[in-house]
């Protein structure tokens, strides 16, 4: 079975979107070792997503370039799945599967139909809902050398718990990009996937 991760590029400040899910800062970004994008896209199945940022991308489709217009700048193909409490407003996207399920059910589904491929989350309201039920296998950070101020944050969960991570891997083709690998440190002992 793959591995279920949360990736994501964020700027300096820890934001992964800037305002209203604006993705324009990420024109900032260092641009990675030619055939990052594609060798990372090749490792996933299927994309976990929200219906905010669904809902954003689409309303910014004409102004998106071809960084942030398709995961993983269009080098990606598979299924996605939209969490929704609407499925039904999305019918007509034959590009996605839209779900009203719980973050545990959708990840159940995504495993299913990935195999030995990876579940990739690119959603911070839904990998937060990941990692409180001890799901997410690997997370893969990029950083910008932005600050943005306002956006989505990484992650924020006022009185939620510490999750500590271990690096394992830094990606060495891409130096000016902080591309890193963690896996989450769990208890000795603990079943790991």
């Amino acid at each position: 079975m793959g591995k279920v991760a949360w990736g994501f590029t964020c700027s300096i400040d820890g934001f992964i979107t800037g305002p209203d899910h604006d993705m324009s800062w990420m024109s900032a970004a260092e641009p990675l070792a030619e055939g990052t994008l594609e060798r990372m896209a090749g490792d996933v199945a299927v994309i976990i997503s929200g219906r905010a940022g669904y809902d954003a991308a689409r309303a910014q489709r004409d102004e998106r370039d071809a960084l942030t217009a398709e995961a993983y700048g269009g080098a990606w193909s598979g299924t996605e799945f939209v969490l929704t409490h609407r499925p039904e407003e999305l019918a007509d996207d034959p590009t996605v599967t839209a779900m009203d399920c719980d973050v545990t059910e959708a990840i159940r589904r995504a495993q299913q139909i990935a195999g030995e491929r990876d579940v990739q989350i690119i959603s911070a309201d839904i990998a937060r809902q990941a990692l409180a039920r001890d799901l997410v296998d690997e997370l893969q950070v990029f950083v910008a050398p932005v600050f943005l101020g306002d956006g989505t944050r990484i992650f924020a969960v006022p009185g939620g718990r510490r999750i500590d991570w271990e690096l394992v891997e830094i990606h060495d083709d891409s130096p000016r990009s902080f591309g890193r690998i963690y896996r989450p440190k769990r208890a000795t002992g603990e079943d790991v996937r």
